[in-house]
């Protein structure tokens, strides 16, 4: 039976991924700032027969992060899903409407440290139960608004930045880890339909997991270090 750990899994994307790979017969470890106020979560941990393992993990604080990974230390992890967090709504995208001349430099630190060093904090805590898996997977959801060639509209800049840094620590964690046959890649999840995404987008958020999955489902060794959009074709960095 193969295993997941998902980041942000409370709600959004990181529930839907949890609920439709429980389904499939997979165990799932899904981490979450808070899971006494998870009610949803909760519900779906209590019909999931124990298949459903639900984490206390705050990817910001090391000794969360390091706590949940020892909490599982004796397991392999088939594919470990960091979650995009704002899109979850457990994470940050940085106040609206600044411009240059009105940067909130301390927000934007708090941005990069959830969206950027979060994401690595958490491959490093898990990175040997990785390790000892068989698909040996690290996927990262990130936004098209972290890629440079896809920026016509400018503004975001701290969500932006954390996103487009993001892409980088993942690109070069694709490097790093491929002597122990990690593959490492970056999603764009789409247009969602979330209070982010607006009511004109274009996806649901169980369409978009589920082409997410299919996509997944399909990575190999080859195609480490990538940056995909949900459909399946490669997106311009």
């Amino acid at each position: 039976m193969p295993n997941t750990l998902i980041t942000g899994a409370n709600r959004g994307l990181g529930l839907e991924f949890g609920r439709q790979y429980l389904a499939d017969g997979w165990q799932v470890y899904a981490a979450c700032r808070n899971p006494h106020s998870a009610s949803e979560l909760r519900r779906l941990a209590g019909a999931s027969d124990d298949k459903l393992q639900i984490l206390a993990l705050y990817v910001t604080d090391p000794m969360s992060v390091q706590a949940a990974a020892a909490e599982i230390n004796g397991q392999a992890i088939d594919l470990l899903l960091n979650n995009d967090l704002l899109l979850n709504n457990a994470g940050i995208g940085g106040p609206r409407g600044q411009t240059i001349g009105n940067i909130d430099y301390e927000a934007w630190a708090k941005v990069l440290d959830v969206n950027t060093m979060g994401p690595l904090r958490v491959s490093e805590a898990f990175v040997d139960q990785v390790a000892r898996s068989e698909r040996k997977l690290i996927v990262t959801l990130t936004s098209g608004m972290g890629s440079i060639a896809d920026n016509t509209l400018g503004g975001s800049i701290a969500y932006r930045s954390s996103k487009a840094a993001v892409n980088m620590v993942m690109r070069s964690l694709a490097i790093d880890l491929a002597p122990l046959g990690i593959t490492c890649v970056v999603i764009n999840p789409g247009w969602l339909l979330t209070d982010m995404g607006g009511p004109h987008a274009s996806l649901t958020t169980a369409e978009s997991v589920t082409m997410l999955r299919r996509l997944i489902e399909g990575l190999w060794p080859a195609q480490s270090g990538k940056f995909f959009n949900y459909d399946g074709s490669e997106y311009a960095w």
